[in-house]
């Protein structure tokens, strides 16, 4: 695979857009009025969150990249916007009045996150209804379809979401949230993190019974392959062709959000220039190792897999 292939790879990103807000400060001293520290903020910096930073992670590999979702006709959401002009993305992002844009405010001081404040609400049934609309219509322009669910509502009808893809011919990752997946049955592959296929599946204590209660989930929801990352213990991938395991490749961890971002991005990418699912896991393994080493919300580069292509 090189970067000309990945230019011919069209992806679909659809699920929850937020804006990923980021005030970098100083902690020299603690409150009088509480035993909390006080951030003097030096400098602010947005970024694209959720399925935005899906879909960039997408487009910075070189893919024709799609980005469908809903935001609230307000700051937040103007300015989701504005970053997306800036990017290669082609946004079909949905103004509802009514709904506030997800947005995650983090205060850091010294490469630490102090606090987290997150401002959000959910879009409403025909809101969404629009969206399948157009959903629909942009399957014949892709080659593969990418479903980011974040829990914040934007993929309320997923369900039709995949049988519409599938009835296209379309394979269907997913990023999964919550302890019900039967709402993505059918799906090409899933990608949840340990913490969320044991809320799904149940605890595992060793390699052997992670692969029944992942062969288990795979037969009930009639998926080809589930893909769980485990942070440092690297990737687990159970497929028909059996079970296959790819260790980390991390060298630093400096900050883990959006590394599952970047996993299915690159998937999805792969998938879509025409690689298999083993290559493309194992180029998405290499993706995590390089985006947790850097802070926040990040992107991987083709130059960076491939340096000898740079």
């Amino acid at each position: 695979m090189n970067p000309e292939q990945l230019r011919k790879a069209r992806v679909l990103v659809v699920g929850d857009v937020m804006l990923d807000r980021y005030w970098f400060s100083t902690v020299e001293r603690i409150s009088p009025e509480a035993p909390v520290p006080v951030a003097l903020v030096q400098r602010e910096q947005d970024r694209l969150g959720g399925a935005a930073n899906v879909a960039l992670n997408a487009a910075s590999l070189g893919a024709q990249t799609t980005l469908l979702s809903v935001v609230g006709a307000d700051d937040a959401g103007r300015r989701l916007l504005e970053l997306l002009r800036e990017t290669p993305i082609r946004a079909l992002l949905h103004e509802a009045v009514g709904l506030r844009t997800t947005l995650k405010l983090r205060v850091v001081s010294r490469q630490q996150q102090l606090i987290r404040m997150d401002f959000e609400s959910s879009p409403d049934h025909e809101v969404l209804l629009d969206l399948i609309g157009r959903y629909e219509q942009e399957l014949e322009r892709h080659d593969v379809v990418l479903l980011s669910d974040y829990g914040k509502g934007g993929l309320g009808h997923v369900e039709r979401m995949v049988g519409l893809a599938r009835a296209a011919g379309l394979p269907v990752l997913v990023d999964p949230k919550g302890r019900d997946y039967s709402r993505y049955r059918g799906a090409t592959l899933l990608t949840p993190n340990r913490a969320e296929f044991t809320l799904a599946a149940g605890e595992f204590r060793d390699e052997a019974e992670l692969e029944r209660r992942a062969s288990r989930l795979r037969a009930e929801l009639e998926l080809q392959a589930l893909l769980v990352t485990r942070a440092e213990e690297g990737m687990s991938l159970f497929s028909d062709d059996g079970h296959l395991h790819v260790a980390a490749q991390a060298k630093e961890v400096f900050d883990v959000s959006g590394a599952g971002d970047t996993v299915i991005a690159t998937l999805a990418v792969m998938l879509g220039a025409g690689s298999t699912l083993e290559q493309a896991v194992r180029t998405a393994n290499r993706a995590a190792g390089i985006v947790v080493g850097k802070l926040g919300t990040a992107s991987v580069r083709p130059q960076e897999l491939w340096p000898a292509a740079g």
